[in-house]
């Protein structure tokens, strides 16, 4: 399953690769910080034709198109086409597909294809975290020697206050940190011990759903900014982090 999954991922990437002229195919949908671009639909529609025949019965629950699909019963794949298409439109290069197969709102696989590295993390449940065929760790470094990554939770403004009160209490802990606008690959980087400690107010499912197995197959932990387990159909705050650094969010005022 797992490499029906990556073969299919790995095909609708080329649909990205072939881009050009992204800023004239690129649409606001709520405001000029939500964009969706032609690509995306393009890569999502190719993804709802190619995965759920894998899983007879299974449902599709998409960013662009997610048609009132419930990722929580059964089996369903939960697909962020483009994660970072703020990066695609402006050639920033830092974007990703993201793929989960979950079953009964647990999910069972994740895949994260960074296609312009050509990275790819894959993770099947209690089978370990990959990158690239090879396994990947979490990392052992305090935060005091490490980096954290932070989301804005650009669609949620309202998050603005305390995501730079947080931000501000792990600087002051850390060496320094990342804002990728990517957050499955911001989630890839904590699975295999690029950074050490990621956060956000404000994700969809679609952004955390196989970031967030990669991360705990990887030996890592996941749970929301209350300390709950995330949920699978709703927006959700998210912490994610190495053992070493798990009870830190206790200490920090969220």
């Amino acid at each position: 399953m797992l490499k029906q999954i990556t073969d299919i991922v790995k095909e609708a990437a080329q649909i990205v690769l072939a881009a050009r002229d992204i800023p004239s195919q690129t649409h606001e949908k709520t405001s000029a910080a939500d964009l969706v671009t032609e690509y995306d639909l393009a890569v999502e529609r190719f993804l709802k034709e190619k995965l759920p025949p894998l899983v007879p019965g299974s449902v599709f629950f998409g960013e662009e198109e997610a048609e009132n699909a419930d990722p929580s019963r059964g089996w369903a794949f939960i697909v962020d086409p483009i994660d970072g298409t703020t990066n695609f439109v402006r050639d920033l290069r830092q974007s990703a597909i993201s793929v989960a197969l979950a079953r009964d709102g647990a999910v069972e696989y994740g895949v994260v294809y960074d296609l312009y590295k050509d990275e790819l993390f894959s993770a099947r449940r209690g089978g370990g975290a990959f990158l690239n065929g090879s396994p990947i760790h979490v990392s052992t470094r305090p935060l005091s020697q490490g980096v954290f990554g932070m989301g804005t939770a650009i669609y949620k403004r309202e998050y603005l206050e305390p995501t730079m009160r947080l931000t501000e209490q792990l600087f002051r802990r850390s060496c320094d940190f990342r804002r990728l606008g990517s957050a499955a690959l911001d989630l890839c980087n904590v699975a295999c011990g690029r950074t050490e400690v990621f956060f956000e107010y404000s994700l969809c499912p679609w952004d955390y759903a196989a970031g967030s197995l990669l991360v705990c197959e990887a030996g890592g932990r996941i749970c929301t900014l209350e300390g709950k387990p995330l949920p699978i159909v709703e927006r959700s705050s998210a912490w994610a982090s190495n053992l070493v650094n798990w009870d830190i969010l206790r200490e920090l005022e969220v």
